[in-house]
């Protein structure tokens, strides 16, 4: 090019144009991921907390990160929308219009208030004595995919540690409280009993290990050794592992004196927990089977059992028979009552399993869909035509109620094969290709 400016060559109208299509595509990439960070659950859940130690801090700066994100976005925004104005103001762009968008789109044109930047506790122009600030497009899209991914690191990492936590300590408090109730019912008491000591020294620790993690989360994240990726690493599951770990050993202390106290009554307990979990395990396999059938067509699905009435009953006879010290006619009953309870369970969880299976098989089309979607983006064929609407006639049937899997895989298929076709490999099995791009969908 023979004209230049004071960023250099003036770009021609075919350069202008790419410009505004990379900058357009790459507006809408950026205001999908504020949005989404926008509504991450992890960023509600900070937001109505009471938070304190490094989460408080770390919460501190994000928060003005994402706000600072969005004025830097919305000046982005408006940088781009100028130009798009300039362009479209005639078909032939004359000279002065390519060097005015030249500016625009390579020079740094995009002014950032001190106002807006000053104020906030993300690393910005604060501390420099600066009003404003201007940058490219290309420096300012660089500062906000940095903003971004520290910002999105702390949303992750403290809802990867409420999922995960709070949860575990939960179900753990409630294994600690059936034991509780166990030690008392064989004499095993604070003050009386080493493990009664220890149960009383485990309750304060869980209870006091949920309000730390509740309060500040990053507190108990373990960062990955070199992963820069956000949410890279996993919880700190040290003080619940030792905690369970306790407990654990005084189950054992506990079952150690139901052994030589009360043998026949460890056995009923144990008996009645796996009938228990047998009768929970068929009531969700029921729960299960409604919403199978209400979310997934053209399926068979098996009909749940209810809850075995019989065994309950031999249970209790077994309880009277202990209450009248009956040993000789006990013994052979638990023993049959423990093999059937067992075998219970096993056709209980075997039940849930089949009925869940085809929302399996749903949720396994919708992976792969989206997986093949991510291939054909990162192949540059988001947007062929052909494979948009295969994805989203796939797409329709697998996140729509009723779901035919039959139809819904087929669909799939369909897609994977075009996509197999561009991208020159060998043809998905199970579903014959079309014999050009008008094929069947």
């Amino acid at each position: 090019m023979g004209v230049t400016g004071a960023t250099g060559p003036v770009m021609d109208r075919d350069e202008v144009d790419r410009a505004l299509a990379r900058l357009g595509a790459e507006h809408e990439a950026i205001e999908t991921s504020l949005l989404a960070l926008q509504d991450h659950a992890g960023r509600r859940l900070l937001e109505g907390a009471e938070l304190t130690g490094t989460t408080k801090e770390r919460w501190t700066s994000a928060e003005a990160s994402i706000t600072l994100l969005w004025a830097y976005f919305d000046a982005y925004s408006d940088t781009l929308r100028s130009a798009r104005e300039i362009r479209s103001r005639r078909r032939w762009s004359s000279r002065e219009d390519l060097v005015e968008l030249t500016e625009l789109l390579r020079g740094e044109c995009v002014t950032v208030a001190g106002s807006t930047t000053a104020t906030a506790n993300a690393p910005t122009l604060h501390g420099t004595g600066r009003l404003s600030q201007a940058f490219s497009l290309a420096a300012l899209v660089e500062r906000m995919n940095e903003l971004y991914a520290t910002s999105l690191d702390m949303v992750v990492t403290a809802d990867a540690v409420w999922s995960a936590l709070p949860a575990r300590i939960d179900l753990l408090a409630a294994e600690l409280q059936r034991t509780r109730q166990l030690a008392h019912s064989v004499g095993v008491r604070p003050g009386e009993h080493p493990a009664g000591d220890d149960l009383e020294r485990i309750t304060r620790t869980l209870t006091t290990l949920r309000e730390r993690v509740i309060s500040d989360p990053l507190a108990f994240w373990l960062p990955a050794q070199g992963s820069s990726a956000p949410g890279g690493g996993r919880p700190d599951t040290t003080v619940y592992d030792r905690e369970a770990r306790a407990l654990e050993d005084v189950r054992r202390e506990i079952d150690a004196v139901l052994t030589v106290r009360q043998d026949a009554e460890a056995r009923l307990v144990k008996l009645r927990d796996v009938l228990s979990r047998a009768d929970r395990t068929l009531a969700e396999a029921r729960s299960a089977r409604g919403e199978v059938l209400a979310k997934i067509a053209a399926s068979e699905v098996p009909a749940v059992s209810g809850p075995p009435t019989a065994l309950q009953e031999q249970l209790s006879t077994a309880a009277e028979y202990r209450r009248h010290a009956q040993w000789h006619r006990l013994s052979p009953l638990l023993e049959s009552l423990e093999a059937k309870a067992e075998d219970e369970l096993m056709r209980a969880r075997e039940s849930l399993t089949a009925v869940t299976q085809p929302l399996a098989v749903r949720a396994e089309l919708r992976g792969r869909l989206d997986a093949y979607k991510a291939k054909v983006a990162r192949h540059g064929l988001a947007e062929d035509p052909l494979l948009i609407e295969r994805y989203d006639a796939a797409r329709r049937m697998l996140w729509s109620a009723p779901c035919d899997l039959r139809v819904a895989e087929q669909a799939v298929l369909r897609y994977q094969q075009a996509a197999a076709e561009f991208f020159g490999g060998p043809r998905v099995p199970g579903q014959a290709g079309p014999s050009d791009r008008r094929g069947d969908y």
